[in-house]
């Protein structure tokens, strides 16, 4: 098995709803995403998927989050943007791409988000 992994990054502002503290508050963050995928096969040049792929499809998702009240973007505007959910909503649009774009060989392993240097949710399904 393959494992490739990629990082970006975005920034943009939330509130947790029903958050009992100061993280109700609308505040932002400087998002860092880690993306991994794996697969078994590799293509005719020896390689699993290029990394400019992998990193355009990544920025296709990150740029839509981006300097924007996530709060008022979808699916946020109905969940709380929890870094737990947006690692989720990450994996899922990434998983979906993969899939459009002819990798449907290739699997999101995980997705890790890091709201700061020192708290960061993962996802794996």
């Amino acid at each position: 098995m393959y494992y490739l992994t990629i990082e970006d990054h975005f920034s943009s502002a939330h509130q947790l709803r029903e958050y009992k503290g100061k993280c109700e508050n609308l505040h932002g963050h400087n998002w860092k995403v880690i993306l991994t995928v794996k697969g078994e096969t590799l293509n005719s040049i020896g390689i699993l998927i290029d990394f400019n792929d992998l990193k355009k499809f990544t920025k296709e998702i990150t740029n839509s989050l981006d300097h924007i009240n996530l709060n008022e973007y979808p699916p946020f505007d109905r969940e709380n943007p929890s870094s737990e959910n947006i690692a989720r909503h990450i994996f899922t649009r990434i998983s979906a791409l993969l899939k459009a774009n002819g990798f449907a060989d290739i699997e999101t392993d995980s997705v890790t988000v890091y709201e700061s240097e020192t708290s960061r949710c993962t996802y794996r399904e």
